[in-house]
């Protein structure tokens, strides 16, 4: 079994090295379990493509992808899936808000034979005009796509690799993650957790 992490960077110059020393920590308790990250340069201001090549030199598991224009978080997540090669994907932010430590909750869930499993935050650390925008998409998924009541959808989730594949069949611009999560899926589920703050 292969496990998959995508994650979208940009302005994590100072941040990413901790995310993937952290997967690389978390991975050790399964020892059992193959993984690899790849990491996407959403054509980020900051010098974060500099520590990308670094890793991906250093670390055998980790790739990178160097975007030539910024696309927005969701079409370079689904740049990355394009590049993975797991059983499972494990889609994650790259600023370390992340409880890693719940990594396994997810993967053990998805093990009972759910397709998708989010984390969902008990509190969530955002701004105010972020949890209304949250707010909002939840609303308009709950209408639009059938997302279940009550499912609020993360940046912290797994997925099955037919999922991710059905997902990549989508050959518009913008595409919405969670829509095309529900457009392939509706055996899903959230494991609650906590929210970091930044690093």
């Amino acid at each position: 079994m292969k496990i998959s992490f995508v994650i979208p960077c940009y302005r994590s110059e100072k941040t990413i090295e901790v995310v993937v020393a952290e997967i690389e920590e978390r991975m050790k308790e399964r020892p059992e379990l193959e993984y690899e990250v790849i990491l996407v340069n959403d054509c980020s201001p900051d010098g974060v493509w500099g520590v990308i090549k670094k890793l991906a030199n250093d670390k055998l598991f980790v790739t990178g992808i160097n975007l030539a224009k910024n696309f927005g978080q969701h079409s370079a997540l689904m740049a990355g899936y394009a590049y993975c090669t797991g059983d499972y994907v494990v889609s994650l932010d790259d600023d370390g808000q992340i409880p890693l430590e719940s990594l396994f909750s997810l993967y053990d869930k998805l093990e009972e034979g759910y397709d998708v499993v989010c984390a969902s935050y008990l509190e969530k650390k955002k701004t105010v005009f972020r949890k209304f925008g949250t707010w909002m998409a939840d609303k308009m998924g709950e209408i639009m796509l059938g997302q279940p009541k009550g499912l609020t959808g993360s940046s912290f989730f797994i997925a099955r690799r037919f999922v991710i594949n059905e997902m990549l069949r989508y050959d518009k611009s913008y595409p919405y993650i969670w829509g095309l999560v529900f457009r392939v899926t509706r055996n899903v589920t959230c494991v609650h957790t906590i929210h970091r703050k930044r690093i």
